[in-house]
């Protein structure tokens, strides 16, 4: 792998031990302005990316969520980092381990490198493009998965979307946050199977073919997925706006503020010949 993507495993191996620190401890609680939680390990973590990032990368501006949530929104231009340093906060919170550290790269509103990891469980994915205006490519461009154990990077296998079975979809669905609206089309679709799972594991899980589809009918942020979307889209799956129909695109316009980094409702595909089908189901 090239030396970037090699500095930003570590990075987020690191944050991912800090938070592991407090998950292993008594903690507080408190909640920001918009109502949702927020603990110490969401700003141990953002912290050590942040420090990272800007000694890495001091041409590359970061967006990242509790900054944002603090009123410290970048003024970006056509690249930029998006930092989510605990995705899944409500896991993190129940203790079932489905939170983790996302960490993406997106270019012309396409995110075209992306790490996700999910230090509770051991489980670290990656993947980017091999396009020129990524500026982490490498030869090795795809998507990846690895264990962790004890803090140390496993070795990487590739990763890829599957074919679903004729029987019907495996869809993901949001432990946390699942919409009536998004219910109604998993209702009707042929599903042979739902399974719920926290945070932005559900898009690496799409990327690793472990499951067919995640629909999200229901707000998030850019941050929340955009690390998991280049993971799916270095897998060869697809990330479709469900307002546009087109592939869902990250920009932020000048003179942001939160609300801007809004994405539209969205659906995770890993395999493009079922998307005619899913959009149909979502106009019934």
């Amino acid at each position: 792998m090239s030396d970037h993507t090699s500095d930003l495993l570590k990075l987020a191996l690191e944050a991912g031990a800090a938070i592991l620190d407090i998950y292993a401890k008594p903690f507080e609680v408190h909640e920001k302005t918009d109502g949702s939680p927020v603990t110490l390990a969401d700003a141990a973590a953002e912290a050590i990316i942040m420090d990272r990032l800007t000694k890495l990368f001091p041409e590359i501006p970061v967006v990242a969520e509790e900054a944002v949530s603090a009123g410290d929104l970048p003024s970006v231009a056509d690249t930029y980092f998006l930092v989510d340093p605990l995705d899944g906060t409500k896991e993190f919170l129940k203790k079932n381990g489905e939170f983790t550290v996302n960490i993406a790269l997106v270019v012309a509103g396409v995110p075209v490198f992306g790490i996700v990891y999910a230090p509770a469980l051991g489980d670290i994915y990656w993947g980017g493009s091999r396009e020129e205006r990524n500026p982490l490519q490498s030869d090795k461009a795809g998507a990846f998965y690895a264990r962790v154990e004890e803090g140390k990077l496993g070795d990487p296998e590739r990763i890829s979307v599957r074919t679903p079975d004729a029987g019907g979809l495996t869809v993901l669905a949001s432990r946390s946050h699942l919409s009536e609206e998004t219910a109604r089309l998993i209702d009707r679709l042929n599903v042979a199977e739902t399974v719920s799972v926290g945070s932005s594991l559900k898009l690496c899980w799409i990327a690793a073919g472990k499951a067919d589809l995640y629909p999200r009918l229901a707000p998030t942020m850019q941050w929340d997925i955009a690390a998991g979307h280049a993971i799916v889209s270095a897998a060869c799956g697809a990330v479709v706006s469900a307002v546009t129909r087109q592939d869902l695109s990250y920009a932020i316009p000048e003179n942001a503020v939160m609300s801007d980094l809004l994405n539209d409702h969205f659906l995770v595909l890993g395999d493009a010949s079922e998307r005619t089908s899913v959009l149909t189901a979502l106009e019934e």
